[in-house]
């Protein structure tokens, strides 16, 4: 089943698993978030939920916001995201969702926006190489450098890379795992690095990808092709 949460990030720390290992983890204060709206597939050709996370005043909104949460009778809430759920005859208008929607062992997908770099130059936005270092190269080691358009087409094509503006743009961590779950200080632990910086906004859901499960070691090969086969005792020092 698909699930999903906005949440705002704490910040990164590390626990201890069982078995003493140092895990580097990422704290989400996650909802809770309140059912704002509903598409359905008769209406809107689809089915999904909308939810709102994070009150704020009331001078802060719109009158086309207040009036929307008005309808759903749910607080001044900032911000709004909607999330195409595989169950969602079973969620309704006005319903709250908490950090226990997702539980440890989860695997999810996290997207933020990224942190701001401010304006950067072609090196460090896209890891380019710098100019010759000797027989004269002058001040622009770290410049672009030529952009190869002559006489036709007297112009450099969309998409070149060059300096501006680094970060600020959405990005997705796949396929996380939640460590810790508590619903009582609406907090999801999961491991690793996710994007944004502390205080920013996040959209935990269920991944997209497809778990697989190991049906145990391959064992020793009979085809003489394959290494296995041709060495059976370097084949079983490997496990």
């Amino acid at each position: 089943m698909k699930k999903a949460i906005i949440g705002k990030k704490v910040g990164m720390t590390q626990i201890f698993d069982e078995a003493g290992k140092v895990v580097p983890v990422t704290v989400i204060e996650a909802g809770p978030c309140t059912v704002t709206a509903k598409a359905t597939k008769e209406k809107e050709g689809y089915d999904a939920i909308q939810l709102g996370f994070e009150e704020v005043a009331e001078k802060k909104l719109s009158k086309p916001e207040k009036g929307h949460l008005a309808k759903a009778g749910a607080g001044n809430l900032k911000h709004l995201k909607e999330f195409r759920l595989e169950d969602c005859d079973s969620i309704n208008v006005g319903d709250v969702l908490k950090a226990d929607t997702f539980k440890e062992g989860d695997k999810v997908d996290v997207t933020g926006i990224s942190k701001g770099k401010g304006y950067a130059g072609v090196v460090k936005r896209f890891g380019q190489g710098r100019t010759p270092m000797t027989h004269g190269g002058g001040p622009v080691h770290r410049h672009a450098g030529s952009m190869g358009s002559s006489t036709d087409p007297s112009r450099i094509f969309p998409g070149k890379k060059q300096a501006g503006h680094m970060g600020v743009e959405q990005v997705t961590v796949q396929n996380l795992d939640v460590v810790k779950v508590d619903p009582e200080l609406n907090m999801i632990v999961i491991r690793g690095a996710i994007p944004g910086p502390k205080g920013g906004i996040v959209y935990v859901k269920s991944t997209v990808k497809k778990l697989i499960v190991k049906k145990g070691d391959a064992g020793v090969s009979s085809n003489p092709q394959k290494a296995s086969g041709r060495n059976p005792q370097k084949a079983s020092a490997r496990k």
